[in-house]
Order: C-alpha cells, then sequence, then structure tokens
C-alpha cells in the first residue's frame, strides 16, 4: 500500500517506521524544516534547545522499534538513566529528591510526615493494579463501544472514576507529598484533580522502568529514528504542509493528500499524527464528517498550553539537577486558574530543565542549556500573549533569580520563548493546546477521538489527541495501534 503520514512527531514516526518495516511505501509529510513535531531542536549560540519532550519512559517502546527493522538502537542513539528523576522543591525550602530507590523514598517520606508511610504503601499497590491493567490495553485500539463495554468492570475495580489527587489523597495527608506523588498529568496535559486515576499508572512506570535521557538531547532520538526510517526505504518530505485530505465521494474514502502548493500525493491510506482536531476542523471537509462535527469537536476538553523560555547561561548552576519540579505557593487553586478559570495567574510552577547536568555538550564549555516550563490556560481564555509574553517571562526570571539560580540575568547570554500562539500557528493545535484533548474519564479509551476515523475509514490517527494519549509512552503507542489495524485491513483486502 501507498501511505502518506501527516506529521514527524513520535507518533507519526512510529507508525511510519512499523508501516514500512510491513513493506508499505509510506511518505510522511512535515510542515516544519526539521522532523520531530514538538520535539523540534532549537540551536543559537553555540547551545542546544530540546523544543519540547524531554522525559523519557519506557525505553523497550524505542528498542522494539528497532528490532522490528532487525536493527540495534543503541547502533542509533546512547540512552542513560537519569538520577534523581526528579528534584521536586517546595517554596518552605524543602526538597523531595524522587527516583526509584525504595529505601530513600521511603526516608523522605518519613521526614515529610512519617504517618504517610503506610499510606504510601497503599497507594504504591493501588498504582501496581492499575499499571498492570493500564499497559494490557495501552496499545489496543478501542474502536467499538464493545471495546469499552469489556474493560468496565476493571475500570470500576482500579477506582477511575477518581482523580489522580482524589487517589493520592485518599493516602496520603502532608500537602507537599500529595503533590509529589498526584502532578504528574501535568506531564501529559492533564488537571490532577481531573485526570482519571489510571494515569497514576506513571508512578510504578517510573519506578519499574526509570526515566532515561538521550544523550544529544530528545533531538538525537528524532534523528535516530528518522535515520532508521529512511534506511528502510522510507521518504521524508521537509518544509512541506498539507492543505487537505482529498476524500472521494463514492465511498467517503481519503484518496490521498493536496499540499498547499498543490500537488496531490496519492494514497491507499492517510494517518494523521497532526493534531486531532486540527485534523478534522480544517483537512477534512466538513460534508464528509457525519460523526466528527466541527460541534462535536469543538465541544471537546482540550488541555493547557505551556509557555517555555529557552535559554543559555555563561556559568554552570551545579546546584541543580537534570530535572526540577519547582512547586509554587498554590497548587490546586493554580490548576483551577488554568484549566477551569483560562485564567493566567500571577503565581506560577515551573518545569526548570538542564539537560546539560548529564549531556555538557549541548552548551558551549562552562556554560548552562536550560528551558523552563509554566503550565498556562489555552487560548479559549481572554490573555492576549502578544502584549502578555514579555511580562510573563519577566517573572519567571525574576522568580528563578531570587530563589534557584543567582545573578540569572547577569548571566543569561542567549534565549528565546514559545507560547499559546506558537502552539496554534505553528504546531497547528487547536486553541493552542500543548497537548491536545485533555484526559479526563470521559474523553479516554472508547470516548477519545478513535485511531480510525468513523468518517473516513482509510484515515488513521497517531499522537497525543487519539487513544491512548499524550506522554512518549501514549503517542508512540498510537502509531503501534495504526499500524497494525492497516496490516490487518490491507490483509482483508488482499484476501478478498
Amino acid at each position: 500500500m501507498n501511505i502518506v503520514v501527516i506529521g514527524s512527531g513520535f507518533g507519526g514516526l512510529a507508525a511510519a517506521i512499523r508501516l514500512q518495516a510491513q513493506g508499505h511505501k509510506v511518505t510522511i509529510i512535515e510542515k516544519r524544516d526539521q522532523p520531530g513535531g514538538r520535539a523540534y531542536v532549537y540551536e543559537q549560540d553555540g547551545f542546544v534547545f530540546d523544543g519540547g519532550p524531554t522525559i523519557i519512559t519506557a525505553p523497550w517502546m524505542i528498542h522494539e522499534l528497532f528490532e522490528l527493522c532487525g536493527k540495534r538502537s543503541a547502533d542509533y542513539v546512547q540512552l542513560v538513566p537519569i538520577d534523581p528523576f526528579y528534584n521536586i522543591r517546595f517554596e518552605d525550602g524543602s526538597v523531595f529528591h524522587y527516583n526509584d530507590d525504595r529505601e530513600l523514598l521511603l526516608r523522605q517520606i518519613r521526614e515529610f510526615n512519617a504517618s504517610d508511610e503506610a499510606g504510601y504503601f497503599k497507594f504504591l499497590a493501588a498504582t501496581e493494579q492499575i499499571f498492570k491493567k493500564g499497559f494490557e490495553l495501552i496499545d489496543k485500539p478501542f474502536t467499538h463501544f464493545s471495546d469499552m463495554l469489556k474493560v468496565i468492570p476493571d475500570l470500576v475495580r482500579l477506582q477511575s472514576h477518581k482523580s489522580v489527587a482524589g487517589l493520592v489523597n485518599q493516602h496520603i495527608s502532608d500537602e507537599r507529598l500529595r503533590q509529589v506523588f498526584s502532578f504528574h498529568p501535568l506531564l501529559v496535559g492533564g488537571n490532577p484533580f481531573q485526570s482519571t486515576s489510571i494515569y497514576a499508572l506513571i508512578h510504578k512506570l517510573e519506578q519499574e522502568f526509570g526515566v532515561w535521557y538521550a544523550m544529544g538531547g530528545t533531538g538525537a532520538l528524532v534523528k535516530a529514528l528518522t535515520r532508521l526510517f529512511t534506511e528502510m526505504g522510507g521518504t521524508l518530505r521537509l518544509s512541506t504542509e498539507v492543505e487537505q485530505i482529498v476524500i472521494e465521494a463514492p465511498g467517503r474514502r481519503a484518496s490521498g493528500v493536496r499540499l498547499k502548493d498543490g500537488e496531490v500525493l496519492a494514497a491507499d491510506a492517510v494517518v494523521s499524527n497532526a493534531d486531532v482536531a486540527f485534523t478534522y476542523l480544517k483537512l477534512v471537509p466538513s460534508e464528509f464528517r457525519r460523526k466528527n462535527t466541527n460541534r462535536r469537536i469543538e465541544r471537546m476538553r482540550y488541555s493547557m498550553s505551556l509557555f517555555v523560555l529557552y535559554f543559555g547561561t555563561n556559568r554552570r548552576y551545579e546546584e541543580i539537577s537534570h530535572h526540577e519540579i519547582l512547586m509554587g505557593p498554590r497548587y490546586r487553586g493554580l490548576v483551577e486558574d488554568i484549566f477551569k478559570r483560562k485564567h493566567l495567574s500571577e503565581d506560577f510552577s515551573l518545569y526548570l530543565h538542564r539537560p546539560t547536568k548529564t549531556d555538557p555538550s549541548l552548551a558551549p564549555a562552562g556554560c548552562d542549556s536550560w528551558y523552563v516550563l509554566s503550565p498556562v490556560p489555552h487560548l479559549g481564555g481572554a490573555t492576549d500573549w502578544r502584549s502578555a509574553a514579555q511580562p510573563y517571562r519577566d517573572a519567571i526570571v525574576k522568580y528563578l533569580e531570587e530563589r534557584y539560580l543567582p545573578d540569572l540575568s547577569r548571566h543569561m547570554v542567549t534565549e528565546h520563548y514559545i507560547d499559546p500562539l506558537h502552539f496554534r500557528d505553528t504546531l497547528n493545535s487547536h486553541l493552542g493546546s500543548a497537548f491536545s484533548v485533555e484526559p479526563i474519564l470521559t474523553q479516554s479509551a472508547w470516548f477519545r477521538p478513535h485511531n480510525q476515523s468513523e468518517d473516513v475509514p482509510n484515515l488513521y490517527f497517531a499522537g497525543a489527541g487519539t487513544h491512548p494519549g499524550a506522554g512518549m509512552p501514549g503517542v508512540i503507542s498510537s502509531g503501534k495501534i495504526v499500524a497494525e489495524m492497516i496490516g490487518s485491513n490491507g490483509s482483508k483486502l488482499n484476501r478478498n
């Protein structure tokens, strides 16, 4: 089959590699001048900045892509473990060093609040059960409602109606520890107080398999997967944008894609790794969308956006680790400002990324490469980012300088930022959402946009907005789901 994949994020690359390995002729169409989607790489003034995802979990999913092509991942990219996974810092000066050392975790729990040790074991037991069931489903499609009916008893047993914070708070009483064990949904675009407790499996996933880093940055992993794809015979077209998915009225099937310059690429199947809402609203004509109408797509709830400041310093801050979570003065109130009120708060909680702690090659000698990420409301709120971005940047730098990075302003030698307008205008993300469809129970599994379109049977979806969701394990799994669905459907066509 001749297959076109729109977008070269991790979901698109995973689908394309698997499809090429199946023997199909695969072409990836990428709008930007380099592959990776949100995992874009910025280089300026001798510094290298990973644009998006920086936390690698479930490394076997990466190894599997190489193995199915008869290759070894170690020949393409070097993955190294990170310790600690994160330092979680609080306004009172306390720090929780989060890793997979059980004794260290328990000792810190006792130091924060001795009575929460027993509660942590109860929480851990719950995450183990959720992980066992959740990872059975992560690479299985939910195309029919009967697929959902089969798992409802397990969802009820695992208390999936509760939020991650609700599950944590059921067992742990110290407010700081509650934040330590419930913040993970924010890494995949979710509200800890709204995201289904199924996402608590991230704790068990990290405890079991660690947190990893690709030497050279996440961009090095993108390069490795792109190299694998092209070595297998796949075609990658950069700086090429799709204007429309061409659909033939008889049979309502996609026959290819029309590019912005008017060129039409024929295809037997189309895989969209673009934002799922953007794909339906902008690339599929409305007359071919009986199920996924504008009204249905626009009524869905979308994840928050991000403000990300990339900067380089002419000194190293050795006291700062690779991944730092900087908790602000509020937790639930801030989250509600972001997700419910769509209000840009004056305070913030931040993710501070210092990859040069592990990999000095990303900056000139004696320097550090950084980004600091702040969750912010998507563009459904009232914030005008054309005027708000610079003051927000200044507030973040001032906060970092006063609390964590002394004399930061004096040592910053290069910088740039992205905001929700970037996610909307450059990444074609609906409402400038950074993680597409919000991960709540009523937008999960069968209730999430399907991997195979109900409207156009040979249109498929990989990426954050479809099942199983955002995060590297999720989007790589979506690529596996799509490739297996196309492989199965192709086999049926051949038999007929």
